[in-house]
């Protein structure tokens, strides 16, 4: 461990070093730079632009790990969602932070090894998220979010060329929430430290990534009572009610203060090396008396080596034997004792593979074949475990110089180790029919995977009894897209069919729906025009669920936004304001075991919103800088021994939204 921290801290140093040193690209670099964007292929002609280093309207560009498009900087303010961790498809316990979920049906389409804790995904940092820009000067963001209760977000970006073919990137994020319930604050820390050379003949390729997520969520268990207690005015203070577990705690604001002392704690930590090389023919754009080498690949190349060191722990200091014997059936020795579950794990990856471009001068179009070998050793409460897998890959992707038809198809299989017989297999076919007739997707997804780890006896959150035999899951996803801007409207459909669905029926009972059913959800976007400024965004979503499984969703859920978008007369400023109303049908929605860190399935509560969620918001941009301030759950305002926001929607079995909350976030980008 100590040789891999000093690694990273050698890495780190060599990275940063590059980062502060002053740099003035020349017309020669950026000539050379123009050849390397030419070769990569990418989506946009933004590198042929004329560039006034004066300006701090500079285009950015960015590209994602396994991805040959390009990508611009999105400066639009209409979306608050878009700056904030949670989707606007997606719910929480309560707090920002704390375990959310999907409200439209998402099974897991991935095979291969997994842990099984993803009640906190939303916040994490993935490697397909990892950005490799591509800037003529140093790019920054500064965003910091205050909210009621000392919510805060503070989040830093910086980007430049240490050379003209030498990008790196640091990226840091702090989500610090107290709650207004007792017990529920979170501290989620997230670091990325990554860089992408290219060798000056433009062959050679290399990417890095420090890739850090460090989650923190108390748990509370839910407030002890839904009904009486959120109707009682002497509990108009939503921090007085008593919750499950946790204990009596003081509220304190201080952000620096992370003690956890009842709930989960995670840790991932990624490291990834890819190293490309390419054969192919060499070429040269001339401009005036500068010559600008060119690089046309046929075949290439690359080996990808990365190490996941991953600590998933729940942890009660003084937990409730009567709570734990209740929910878990787990016998404590005291009244009160320590309660401690954690599942450790490292794995190594090599994955060769090989590229072979049909067309050099697209590389939008390509055909790969690989190999993936898995080393993964474990530390649970049944002791070390040590497992071995091996898989092979293939793609094909093809998007048409003429930027018509995109086509992607990929699979792969799991020939020996822990998960062998896994596979998946993806399929899709994007087309631009045109201006008019708009945009169309199709896709077509099925997957066999091994049931997470965490439902197998070997791990510390197994608490059954008794071995319960389980067989891989299969789930096939058909989906479908439409979008015609005539209309401003987009119509999508996705359809599941799933065999030996995975569960649990209580907080620690694991089950196994072994017959097959399917799923249906239709979703509407549509942008309705008021007047020349003034618009309706409205998403309807309705989800049916045919045959009897144990996944209960809501058939309806719906977010508006409405509002003035536009600049008001000034030329320099965008600004949007008005409300969004979200609603869901009632529901039993889906319960949560907090010493699991999983929703669970429940058939006996169903979940009614009194009011829709409602939200006032005024966001502006004024070139760099942009400014979000919202007023939300002004839904709950009500007069109960007085006025306040106390009509809380539930979201789940024991656990409320809060009242009226209020956010102000700020937004900078500077270029240097």
């Amino acid at each position: 461990m100590q040789k891999l921290l000093t690694i990273y801290f050698f890495l780190g140093a060599l990275l940063i070093s590059g980062l502060v040193k002053a740099q003035e690209p020349q017309l020669g670099n950026r000539l050379r730079q123009l050849g390397s964007n030419l070769n990569g292929g990418g989506g946009s002609n933004d590198s042929l632009q004329h560039r006034d280093n004066t300006e701090d309207s500079i285009t950015i560009s960015f590209r994602y790990l396994d991805s040959t498009r390009t990508y611009r900087l999105d400066s639009s303010v209409n979306d608050f969602s878009k700056r904030f961790p949670l989707p606007g498809t997606f719910i929480n316990l309560g707090n920002t932070g704390t375990a959310a979920r999907s409200l439209l049906f998402s099974p897991k389409l991935a095979a291969g090894f997994d842990p099984g804790f993803h009640s906190f995904d939303i916040y994490k940092w993935k490697l397909s998220d990892v950005r490799f820009f591509n800037t003529t000067r140093p790019y920054t963001e500064l965003n910091y979010l205050l909210g009621s209760r000392v919510e805060q977000m503070i989040s830093l970006v910086h980007s430049q060329n240490i050379k003209p073919n030498w990008n790196a990137l640091f990226q840091y994020r702090l989500i610090n929430s107290p709650g207004f319930f007792q017990n529920q604050n979170t501290n989620h820390n997230n670091y990325l430290l990554s860089s992408k050379y290219q060798s000056k003949n433009l062959r050679y390729n290399n990417y890095f990534v420090l890739l850090s997520n460090n989650l923190q969520a108390n748990e509370n268990g839910g407030i002890i009572d839904t009904t009486d207690i959120l109707n009682n005015p002497d509990f108009k203070e939503r921090y007085n009610i008593n919750t499950r577990i946790g204990g009596k705690k003081v509220f304190s604001a201080n952000f620096f203060s992370n003690k956890i002392t009842t709930g989960n704690k995670y840790k991932e930590t990624t490291l990834l090396f890819r190293q490309q090389y390419d054969l192919g023919r060499k070429d040269s754009l001339v401009t005036d008396s500068t010559i600008v080498p060119l690089f046309f690949p046929r075949l290439r190349f690359e080996h990808t080596l990365s190490l996941d060191k991953n600590t998933y722990t729940f942890q009660d200091n003084a937990g409730d034997s009567l709570y734990y014997q209740k929910y878990y059936d787990t016998s404590l020795r005291r009244t009160t004792d320590t309660v401690l579950f954690r599942d450790k794990w490292s794995i190594v990856s090599n994955d060769f593979s090989v590229y072979q471009f049909p067309d050099a001068k697209n590389l939008h179009q390509f055909i790969k074949l690989g190999l993936l070998v898995q080393h993964i050793s474990g530390h649970t409460s049944s002791g070390k475990s040590v497992f071995f897998n091996s898989a092979g890959h293939a793609e094909y992707r093809n998007k048409t110089r003429n930027q018509r038809w995109d086509i992607e198809a990929n699979g792969r299989l799991f020939f020996t180790g822990f998960n062998a017989g896994d596979f998946e297999a993806h399929a899709s076919l994007k087309s631009m029919l045109g201006k008019k007739a708009g945009y169309l997707e199709l896709g077509f997804e099925n997957v066999n995977r091994t049931p997470s780890f965490n439902f197998d006896t070997r791990s510390s959150f197994y608490l059954m009894k008794t071995a319960i035999n389980l067989k891989k899951e299969n789930n096939t996803h058909i989906y479908g897209a439409y979008f015609l801007p005539a209309l401003k409207m987009k119509l999508s459909g996705h359809y599941y069919l799933v065999t030996n669905y995975t569960y649990l029926s209580d907080y620690y009972s694991i089950r196994q729906e072994t017959s097959l059913f399917n799923l249906l959800q239709v979703a509407v976007e549509k942008t309705i025009r008021f007047g020349k400024r003034w618009n309706w965004h409205a998403e309807i979503y309705l989800q049916q669920q045919v045959g009897t499984a144990p996944v209960n969703v809501p058939a309806l859920y719906t977010r508006n936004r409405i509002g003035y978008e536009g600049n008001l007369g000034f030329k320099n400023l965008d600004i949007a304001f008005g409300t969004e109303v979200k609603y869901r049908a009632a529901y039993k929605a889906d319960d949560y075991s907090p010493a699991l860190g999983q929703f669970v399935y429940q058939d006996t509560l169903t979940i009614r919103n009194e009011l829709p969620d409602i939200a006032a918001y005024l966001h502006f941009r004024i070139r760099p800088f942009m400014a979000f301030v919202r007023l939300e759950n002004l839904n709950t305002a009500r007069n109960m021994g007085g006025f306040g926001f106390t009509r809380n929607n539930l979201v789940a079995p024991y656990y409320a939204l809060p009242g009226m909350q209020f956010r102000l976030g700020v937004f900078w980008r500077f270029v240097n």
